[in-house]
């Protein structure tokens, strides 16, 4: 994935969540599934994958150095990060708060 097409589907929604990983990494394999499962309870808000390995530009323009990480866009701006070890109810906490401002 390139840059801009990554901005553009940042853009898109008025909440994306970004999670970044690559295949090597085996709590990533385990968390992702749990993540994109929670982002698509909220219509919406957007789960976009981003693996670290094959868009390194993203990763430098984000700084993201470590997996699995979490990135909360809202309204294309970055809002709140998750990086390595967090609580999924912290980020179901984020985005149900979003959700409730929204709507």
């Amino acid at each position: 994935m390139k840059i801009n097409d990554f901005n553009n589907i940042v853009s898109d929604k008025i909440v994306t969540v970004a999670y970044f990983s690559h295949d090597e990494c085996n709590v990533c394999k385990v968390l992702k599934p749990k993540v994109k499962e929670l982002v698509e309870k909220y219509n919406d808000f957007k789960f976009v994958f981003v693996n670290t390995k094959e868009s390194e530009e993203i990763c430098g323009q984000y700084t993201v150095f470590t997996v699995p990480s979490v990135i909360v866009f809202v309204e294309g701006k970055e809002s709140k990060r998750f990086s390595r070890n967090f609580a999924m109810t912290e980020l179901e906490e984020l985005l149900e708060r979003y959700f409730n401002l929204i709507n």
